[in-house]
């Protein structure tokens, strides 16, 4: 599994409609492609939301992030991330 940050931006429309049963189905869909997700949280600043996930790989991260914008209306940037842990050992290898 990899994990990956989602930053949301809402748009006019779906700040409208924001509903705890909008999350839910957001939470059910990132599960549908064998995802979970580790938490969210609602931002200031640059971005709205930020969500924290574990997925299969980047095609599951990619139909996920396109899935949510079509039927949410928020627009997803989503990056891969890896704890510093993991990064420092990895790098020690080079």
């Amino acid at each position: 599994m990899t994990t990956f940050l989602m930053f949301g931006k809402y748009g006019a429309e779906s700040v409208r409609e924001i509903t705890a049963e909008r999350t839910r189905d957001a939470i059910a869909l990132v599960e549908s492609f064998g995802g979970k997700v580790k938490d969210m949280y609602a931002l200031l600043g640059a971005y709205d939301l930020m969500f924290i996930v574990d997925l299969p790989g980047t095609q599951e991260a990619m139909k996920v992030s396109v899935k949510l914008s079509r039927s949410t209306g928020i627009s997803f940037t989503s990056c891969p991330a890896m704890s510093v842990e993991h990064f420092d050992k990895m790098m020690a290898e080079e």
